[in-house]
């Protein structure tokens, strides 16, 4: 394939939501070249004439339906990256586009958080497989899934599976409610599926009437996956007491970059910034500040702040007397998730 820009294939009959899709793609970070059919067979003559990374199809169409498009597609272009992106609510069509390969299914988006879930999951199909993943967001890890399920405020659930081992995450209102893996239920269960690192995945409707035995937030679930990881992860098995190398904040979910500054001495470290002296300053300046407040006001030591950009989001958490640390979020994440993580960045900073 063309190292230069990626092609996607867009198949709707309807040219209104064609033209829509197609702008949105377009402004994808990879930035790729979209083309639109709106009949089974335009799309399979576009297919025949270039060699494209993504076909985007709706089931429903005349003559010939997604389904029928998928079947010969699947055949004629293995290596070809598939997605549905459908009004239909069918579980038995759901279940016969991944018994055809599909590697995502997706109901068309209602609202902006679902068309950003759509944008990153057609971003991550287009990446590079690099590293092993889950089957339909293979640049992701599972709780980059679970994350943007989370984040979407939908009810669905997901059935991931690991080898011959398969397990449901149970998510109504954007809250994970339930889980089951072998003979675990519950946190125990969601943990274990947590644990898997390469498998593969299906969205399936949800299931209101699912009784809760998750009480805690999907958020905290989250946190304390990432942390679990991560003592699992230290040399010594010490978990927060070792010391925590800064990129190991990384892996928090959402986290973009981190910068930790010792206001006595003037030293920092960071992690996923090409430029760190202006973030640092920052960080040192605005610690600075925070604190004058608070004693102007009587508050005693504050405790984080957190800041929405256009682009991406920013919190700060005074970790001791002279230490500030700030991370980078993505956009879609909330203050409350911001203030959240803060305060386990601070926690697991031992250094």
């Amino acid at each position: 394939m063309d190292t230069g820009q990626q092609k996607i294939l867009l198949l709707d009959d309807e040219q209104a939501l064609l033209d829509v899709y197609s702008c949105l793609l377009q402004q994808l970070p990879s930035r790729p070249e979209v083309h639109c059919a709106t009949s089974g067979a335009r799309a399979l003559a576009l297919l025949e004439s270039g060699e494209f990374a993504l076909l985007v199809l709706d089931l429903r169409m005349p003559r010939m339906d997604g389904l029928q498009v998928l079947s010969i597609v699947r055949r004629k272009y293995p290596a070809l990256r598939t997605a549905i992106l459908t009004g239909v609510r069918e579980d038995h069509l759901r279940s016969r586009a991944y018994s055809l390969g599909v590697d995502l299914y997706l109901e068309k988006p209602g609202s902006p958080k679902e068309v950003e879930f759509l944008l990153d999951c057609v971003e991550s199909l287009l990446g590079e497989e690099l590293n092993p993943g889950f089957r339909g967001l293979q640049s992701k890890a599972l709780v980059d899934l679970v994350q943007m399920e989370c984040i979407s405020q939908g009810t669905s659930v997901l059935r991931i599976s690991h080898g011959t081992t398969e397990g449901k995450i149970w998510i109504q209102n954007g809250e994970v409610v339930d889980a089951e893996v072998l003979d675990l239920v519950g946190e125990s269960a969601f943990r274990r599926i947590m644990s898997w690192k390469i498998g593969g995945f299906e969205v399936m409707p949800g299931e209101p009437e699912r009784p809760r035995t998750i009480l805690k937030s999907g958020q905290c679930l989250l946190l304390e996956t990432a942390q679990a990881f991560d003592e699992a992860q230290a040399p010594d098995g010490g978990g927060i007491e070792g010391i925590t190398p800064i990129a190991e904040l990384g892996r928090l979910p959402n986290v973009e970059f981190v910068v930790a500054v010792d206001a006595e001495t003037g030293h920092y470290q960071s992690w996923g910034l090409d430029s760190t002296e202006s973030a640092a300053g920052f960080t040192r300046d605005t610690g600075r500040r925070m604190q004058q407040l608070a004693d102007m006001c009587g508050w005693g030591n504050w405790e984080s702040l957190a800041a929405k950009g256009h682009v991406s989001h920013v919190g700060l958490v005074p970790h001791s007397e002279h230490v500030t640390m700030s991370a980078g979020f993505k956009r879609s994440t909330t203050l409350d998730q911001v203030h959240a993580t803060m305060k386990l960045i601070s926690a697991k900073w031992t250094s």
